[in-house]
Formats: C-alpha cells, structure tokens, sequence
C-alpha cells in the first residue's frame, strides 16, 4: 500500500512514542542520569500529547489493515499518554535521587513504561484480531518487568511471576479463541467478522465460543470475576507507580479494543454471551465491594475497588446502545483521574529503599496532621470513586445508570446501586482514618525533594480537576461525544 503524508500524521502519537524509546534507550546506553531519562521520556510524551491533535484533523484513517485512525482511536490515546506522562512524574517521585534512592538501575523502569504505552496505543487504534495481539503483547509483556522492579522485596517479585504465569493463560485463551473465530468468519478484521456474523443472523455456535474465549482472554486482563484473582495481589506487590500504571492506561487500553469488538457486530452482543457478561458484571460489582470492605491495605483495597468499577463499565457495554459508547467514554476518564490520585498519594507517602511501600491503612491514621496537602487530594479521589456528587465520579456513575435505565438492564442497575452503597462504607473509613488524632503527634509536614514537589505539584491538580469535572462535566462531555465510534 501507499503510505502518503497523511498516513504518517495519523500514526504520529505511535512513531514519536516509539522514537521516545529509541531515544531513552541511546540515552541510557551512552550514559545513566535518572533525571535526563525522565525530562526525555516527558519530552517524548507531550509530543506524542500534541501530535493527536493534527492527526485528528486526518481521522478517520485506516492506516494499515490492522490499525484505524478515528475520533474513537485518538480519546483513547490522549487517555492513555496523560495516564502514562502522571505515572512517568510518579516514578520520578518514587525512585528518588541521590544517596537516598533506588538501589537498583532506575532508568528501565521508563523504559518499560514508554513500550508498554506504546502497546496501549496499538491496541486502542486496532481493527484487525492481529493488531489487537501485537498491541496487547506489548502491554502486557514490559509490565511483567514494572510489577518485579522493586526485586529486593519478595512481595514484588512474587506478584511479577504471578502476573506473568496468569497472563500467558489469559493471552493463550485470547489466541484459541481468535482461531475458533477465524474459522467461522474466515477473516481476521473486524468489519470482517462482523459482516460475517451478522450475515448468519445469530452468531453459530463456533463464533460465540470463539468470542467467549476472547472475552475471558481479555476478562483476565480487566481483572472482573472469576479471573480477578490475582488483582490485590499484584497491586500490593507492585511499586505504587507501576500500579498506578496497571490500573490506568492498561486497563483502558484492553477496554477500548473490548468496545471496538463489540460494537462493530450486533449480533455479538446479543444471545448466549450478552448473558454471561451480564453474570460477570453482577459478579463484579458485588464480590470487588464485598471483599473490599475486609481490606486493612490502602492498594489491596484499589485493587478490589477496581475490580468492582470495571463491572459497572461492563453494564454499558451489555447495553450497547443509546448513551453507551458515551458513558464509558466518560466513566474510564473520570475512573483514570482518580485512581492516579489515589495512587498518586500512596507513591508520595513510599519510597523504596525503605522496603516496602506505605499502604497499610494504619500508616495513614492522623495523615492530616502531617501532610495536609496529601490528605486533601486523597479525600477528593475517595469521594470519587464512591460517586459522590460534585466529584468526577459522580459524572461517571450517573451515565452508566443512565444507559442501564435507558436499555431497562433492571437487574445490572440494582447491583449498581447496591455496590455503590457498599462502596460508600469503605471509602469513608479511609477517609476517617486520615483525620483522626493520634496521641503525641507532631504536627509538622515532611521535607520535598523538588521531584517530589513536581509529583505534588501534579496530584494537586490531579484533585481540582475531579472537583472542576463534577461541577461542570460539559467540557468532558462535549469531547466524549466527539469522538464515538461512528466518529
């Protein structure tokens, strides 16, 4: 085929991202500076960043037969670079400077980001099953590494393995079911697969087992129940920004490609397998609450929390039509700026040459009386994520009841209802154990290295920008519905 300019501009965001880890890479080679490596992995980025603008301008665009450029393509890439650019300033944070820091090579860590991003954005640009195995791989295979980074601690080495062992089950039932598909339809894109559906009316019982394997494949990378296992365990291994990370860009990444698939047929969506997702969006919601509520542990409690957020997204997927594709555009950017918060504040509270990190809930006991700022931001991302008005969050959980509502999934929104109303409870007692009063307590703030200013810094904003978005969600509504996927 002709790759003429336009091409080029369309695939920008991917080649200056792919270009930015050439360049850490030459960098780390020719000499090892931690903060030269971070200034050029935010340079590449925020190119990366601002090439989505013209590359709008050519959408929608299939570049090759696996990628397609489109309004869709491009939220999902800004998401995911602005998940990614957070997660890089938090590493900084992390990894510290000096005689204080890191004992091991901290350049890797943004090396591994930058492939890993750079996988998020084939994925969410894919049209083809090919393009949608490469760009998951390419996920999944750097994070291996970020989980185990911090190696002298057993927790983190531990949830490495973990996550390696569980996802190459995930990825080999992706595989078998991609192959079981491509047998029915005999095509491997996914206009292709879905002409071919929809000519047989309902899918044949070859293709619904084909997209049931491919749901469990991609299941396990979402963490919703019954492939949620090793979720709080890798959380709580995994260095703070490095689950920052997991939960953000990874996750939106697989569910971006997960809408992609579903919409393009919907024949897909309904019979046999619209019923079992809606069994996993119950499933979900209930046991990430329940099991949240018994959790001592401030990154076993995300982890949990997560699991219980993705089953409310999967409650627009059933429904697939109307307000749907909207609602989720909203909800995975308003889920993605709290989480960084929430994360954001455990990453500023840890550093890794003391071990582990700090994300038990009694290290957070009295927090107020010590770092006010950082008590602020976690009380905003906690209000959030239990969807309380004025917040971002509340935006988010509104649209999703509204597509259940709309599509009369009566069953999906009463488990909504009930999660949210168990997720209040836990939410609120990290909340009430940042403000209590400990015995002798001395109240003065911590010390700030500059890049630990630069990471408070960004949390701070991270924090109006939840408040900003629950008072006046138009500017985030108006992107959103820019970019569905008839865009």
């Amino acid at each position: 085929m002709e790759f003429t300019t336009q091409h080029f501009i369309a695939l920008a965001p991917l080649l200056i991202t792919s270009a930015t880890i050439i360049v850490v890479m030459l960098a780390i080679a020719w000499r090892r500076n931690h903060s030269q490596t971070f200034l050029l992995s935010v340079a590449g980025l925020n190119l990366a960043l601002l090439s989505i603008l013209p590359a709008l301008k050519v959408a929608p665009l299939a570049v090759t037969p696996l990628l397609q450029i489109d309004s869709f393509a491009c939220l999902y890439m800004a998401l995911i670079l602005v998940a990614t650019l957070a997660c890089v300033t938090l590493a900084h944070a992390y990894l510290g400077d000096g005689g204080t820091g890191y004992p091991g090579n901290r350049e890797e860590l943004y090396l591994l980001i930058l492939m890993a991003a750079a996988g998020g954005l084939v994925l969410v640009s894919a049209q083809h099953l090919a393009g949608l195995f490469i760009g998951l791989e390419l996920l999944s295979v750097p994070v291996y590494g970020l989980v185990a980074y911090a190696f002298f601690n057993k927790r983190s080495l531990e949830a490495g393995i973990k996550y390696m062992v569980l996802s190459a089950a995930g990825s080999a039932f992706l595989l078998f079911g991609m192959a079981l598909l491509y047998a029915d339809a005999g095509s491997l894109s996914f206009n292709g697969i879905g002409q071919a559906l929809a000519a047989t009316g309902l899918p044949s019982s070859l293709a619904q087992l084909g997209l049931g394997m491919m749901l469990i494949g991609l299941a396990f990378k979402l963490s919703l129940v019954p492939f949620h296992l090793w979720t709080p365990d890798v959380y709580e291994g995994a260095p703070a920004p490095v689950a920052a990370f997991l939960a953000t860009a990874s996750k939106v990444a697989v569910f971006a490609v997960m809408v992609r698939l579903f919409q393009i047929s919907p024949a897909a969506s309904s019979g046999v397998l619209s019923n079992v997702l809606t069994i996993i969006a119950i499933a979900s919601i209930l046991f990430g609450n329940l099991l949240a509520l018994t959790q001592s542990n401030l990154k076993r409690l995300l982890g949990y929390s997560s699991i219980a957020h993705f089953g409310y997204l999967l409650i627009a997927l059933v429904a697939s039509k109307g307000l749907a594709v909207e609602a989720i555009g909203v909800y995975l950017v308003t889920y993605v700026i709290t989480s960084l918060g929430a994360f954001g504040v455990i990453t500023l509270m840890s550093s890794p040459y003391k071990g582990r990190d700090a994300d038990a809930l009694y290290e957070y006991r009295g927090l107020f009386w010590r770092r006010p700022y950082l008590t602020a931001v976690l009380t905003v991302m906690m209000l959030s994520l239990a969807g309380i008005p004025l917040t971002a969050g509340f935006i988010g959980k509104f649209y999703i009841i509204a597509t259940g509502v709309e599509s009369h999934q009566w069953w999906l929104v009463g488990s909504l209802v009930l999660g949210s109303a168990i997720g209040v409870f836990y939410y609120l007692r990290v909340m009430v154990t940042l403000y209590l009063i400990e015995p002798n307590l001395r109240r003065v703030d911590a010390q700030l290295h500059w890049e630990q200013r630069a990471g408070g810094v960004m949390l701070l904003a991270i924090a109006v920008l939840a408040f900003f978005l629950g008072l006046y969600p138009q500017p985030l509504l108006n992107l959103v519905q820019q970019s569905g996927l008839a865009g």
